[in-house]
Protein backbone atom coordinates (compact mmCIF):
# COMPACT_ATOMS: atom_id res chain seq x y z
CA UNK A 1 0.00 0.00 0.00
CA UNK A 2 1.36 3.37 -1.04
CA UNK A 3 1.38 6.41 1.21
CA UNK A 4 -1.11 9.03 -0.01
CA UNK A 5 1.73 11.55 -0.37
CA UNK A 6 3.16 9.33 -3.13
CA UNK A 7 -0.02 9.49 -5.25
CA UNK A 8 -0.28 11.62 -8.37
CA UNK A 9 -3.35 12.79 -10.30
CA UNK A 10 -4.95 9.82 -12.03
CA UNK A 11 -3.71 7.28 -9.47
CA UNK A 12 -6.31 5.02 -7.85
CA UNK A 13 -6.62 3.62 -4.35
CA UNK A 14 -6.90 -0.16 -4.01
CA UNK A 15 -10.47 -1.20 -4.77
CA UNK A 16 -12.43 -2.85 -1.99
CA UNK A 17 -15.13 -5.42 -2.76
CA UNK A 18 -17.74 -5.92 -0.06
CA UNK A 19 -19.49 -9.14 0.88
CA UNK A 20 -23.01 -9.49 -0.62
CA UNK A 21 -25.53 -7.19 1.09
CA UNK A 22 -27.60 -9.06 3.68
CA UNK A 23 -30.82 -8.33 5.49
CA UNK A 24 -28.88 -8.43 8.75
CA UNK A 25 -26.55 -5.67 7.47
CA UNK A 26 -29.56 -3.44 6.91
CA UNK A 27 -31.27 -4.31 10.18
CA UNK A 28 -28.07 -3.50 12.07
CA UNK A 29 -27.71 -0.23 10.18
CA UNK A 30 -31.33 0.70 10.90
CA UNK A 31 -30.67 0.21 14.61
CA UNK A 32 -27.41 2.15 14.56
CA UNK A 33 -28.75 5.04 12.48
CA UNK A 34 -32.31 5.22 13.74
CA UNK A 35 -33.59 4.96 10.14
CA UNK A 36 -36.38 2.42 10.50
CA UNK A 37 -38.05 3.11 7.15
CA UNK A 38 -39.58 -0.31 6.38
CA UNK A 39 -38.41 -0.26 2.73
CA UNK A 40 -35.01 -1.16 4.17
CA UNK A 41 -36.11 -4.14 6.26
CA UNK A 42 -39.57 -5.45 5.25
CA UNK A 43 -40.07 -6.91 1.76
CA UNK A 44 -43.84 -6.45 1.75
CA UNK A 45 -43.54 -2.75 2.56
CA UNK A 46 -40.94 -2.22 -0.18
CA UNK A 47 -43.15 -4.07 -2.67
CA UNK A 48 -46.14 -1.86 -1.78
CA UNK A 49 -44.08 1.02 -3.14
CA UNK A 50 -43.23 -0.80 -6.37
CA UNK A 51 -39.79 -2.02 -5.38
CA UNK A 52 -38.78 -5.63 -6.06
CA UNK A 53 -37.75 -6.01 -2.41
CA UNK A 54 -35.93 -4.14 0.30
CA UNK A 55 -33.20 -1.68 -0.63
CA UNK A 56 -30.13 -0.64 1.30
CA UNK A 57 -30.06 2.71 3.05
CA UNK A 58 -28.23 5.23 0.88
CA UNK A 59 -26.23 6.30 3.91
CA UNK A 60 -25.21 2.66 4.50
CA UNK A 61 -23.67 2.65 1.04
CA UNK A 62 -22.07 6.05 1.60
CA UNK A 63 -20.58 4.93 4.91
CA UNK A 64 -19.09 1.84 3.31
CA UNK A 65 -17.53 3.96 0.56
CA UNK A 66 -15.60 5.90 3.21
CA UNK A 67 -13.84 2.62 4.12
CA UNK A 68 -11.49 3.25 1.20
CA UNK A 69 -9.79 5.90 3.33
CA UNK A 70 -9.55 3.93 6.60
CA UNK A 71 -6.01 2.68 5.85
CA UNK A 72 -4.85 6.30 5.53
CA UNK A 73 -6.22 7.80 8.76
CA UNK A 74 -2.71 8.10 10.19
CA UNK A 75 -1.92 10.40 7.25
CA UNK A 76 -4.97 12.65 7.45
CA UNK A 77 -8.77 12.80 7.47
CA UNK A 78 -11.81 13.22 5.24
CA UNK A 79 -12.45 16.95 5.21
CA UNK A 80 -15.39 16.98 2.80
CA UNK A 81 -17.60 14.28 1.33
CA UNK A 82 -20.11 14.98 -1.45
CA UNK A 83 -22.24 12.16 -2.83
CA UNK A 84 -24.89 11.61 -5.48
CA UNK A 85 -27.03 8.49 -5.22
CA UNK A 86 -27.45 7.11 -8.73
CA UNK A 87 -28.92 3.65 -8.20
CA UNK A 88 -30.46 1.31 -5.66
CA UNK A 89 -28.66 -1.40 -3.74
CA UNK A 90 -30.56 -4.67 -3.21
CA UNK A 91 -30.05 -7.75 -1.08
CA UNK A 92 -27.29 -9.89 -2.53
CA UNK A 93 -25.64 -7.04 -4.41
CA UNK A 94 -21.85 -7.07 -4.33
CA UNK A 95 -20.39 -3.58 -4.29
CA UNK A 96 -16.92 -2.60 -5.40
CA UNK A 97 -15.65 0.65 -3.90
CA UNK A 98 -13.38 2.86 -5.99
CA UNK A 99 -11.42 6.12 -5.58
CA UNK A 100 -9.30 8.00 -8.12
CA UNK A 101 -7.17 11.04 -7.29
CA UNK A 102 -8.33 13.95 -9.42
CA UNK A 103 -6.20 16.76 -8.05
CA UNK A 104 -3.63 17.36 -5.36
CA UNK A 105 -3.15 20.85 -3.94
CA UNK A 106 -0.69 20.95 -1.07
CA UNK A 107 -2.22 18.95 1.77
CA UNK A 108 -5.64 18.63 0.06
CA UNK A 109 -6.37 15.69 -2.20
CA UNK A 110 -9.57 15.58 -4.28
CA UNK A 111 -10.77 12.07 -5.08
CA UNK A 112 -13.61 10.91 -7.34
CA UNK A 113 -15.29 8.03 -5.51
CA UNK A 114 -17.87 5.47 -6.60
CA UNK A 115 -19.56 2.24 -5.60
CA UNK A 116 -20.29 -0.12 -8.48
CA UNK A 117 -22.54 -3.19 -8.27
CA UNK A 118 -21.85 -6.63 -9.74
CA UNK A 119 -23.42 -5.54 -13.06
CA UNK A 120 -21.00 -2.63 -13.39
CA UNK A 121 -23.62 -0.01 -12.56
CA UNK A 122 -22.56 2.94 -10.41
CA UNK A 123 -24.97 3.15 -7.49
CA UNK A 124 -23.26 6.07 -5.77
CA UNK A 125 -20.63 8.56 -6.90
CA UNK A 126 -19.10 11.74 -5.67
CA UNK A 127 -16.02 13.42 -4.30
CA UNK A 128 -13.92 13.15 -1.18
CA UNK A 129 -11.49 15.85 -0.11
CA UNK A 130 -8.81 14.23 2.02
CA UNK A 131 -6.71 16.58 4.13
CA UNK A 132 -3.26 15.28 4.99
CA UNK A 133 -1.56 16.28 8.24
CA UNK A 134 1.23 18.81 7.83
Amino acid sequence: MKQLAELRSGDVLDEKTLEPVTRLDLIKYAGASGDYNPIHTIDEEAKKLGLPGIIAHGMWTMGNLAKLFTPYLEEGFIQDYTIRFSGMVFLGDVLTLQAKLQEKDGEKMDFHVAAVNQSGTEVIKGNVVFQTYT
